[in-house]
């Protein structure tokens, strides 16, 4: 244990603290004179039992603050770490949907190549049919023009 020497309300005090504590306790000791100090300038003497209530009353007021600060903290971390979550989950759903459109879509282009070959090899043949049809019209007009000439 530790000795402290600390001022308060301009008397000296000596007070006890673990081993390593004692800039802390010079601190904690400092910022109740300090609240104490003000208050009193502000309340007058009201005595020090008084104002030292006071004191600790706005401490703990501020404490309390800090503590719901804290929690509301806490509670936007967790509420944006759901929302993270979500988030992920919405872009492995969508990277997972992507995949499937992505094999979707190659399906019907191998589909649609398939239809334009067979359309092309039936086009083919209706024009071989055509070109034929054409060449044997040709023919046949051409052998009844000899026809009709003789």
């Amino acid at each position: 244990m530790a000795n402290v020497n600390i001022k308060f309300n301009n008397k000296d005090y000596l007070l006890s603290c673990d081993d390593g504590q004692e800039e802390n306790l010079k601190k904690l000791a400092n910022h109740l004179d300090t609240k104490y100090v003000k208050l009193k300038k502000n309340l007058g003497n009201l005595g020090e039992n008084k104002i030292l209530l006071i004191s600790a009353i706005q401490i703990i007021d501020d404490y309390f603050d800090l503590i719901q600060k804290v929690d509301n903290k806490k509670k936007d971390f967790n509420d944006l770490s759901i929302k993270f979550k979500e988030l992920r989950s919405l872009a492995i759903e969508y990277k997972n949907n992507k995949e499937t459109e992505i094999n979707k879509l190659r399906e019907e282009i191998t589909e649609f190549k398939n239809t334009v070959e067979e359309s092309k090899s039936s086009y083919e043949k209706i024009l071989d049919k055509a070109t034929q049809s054409i060449e044997k019209f040709i023919e046949d007009v051409e052998l009844n023009k000899e026809k009709n000439i003789q």
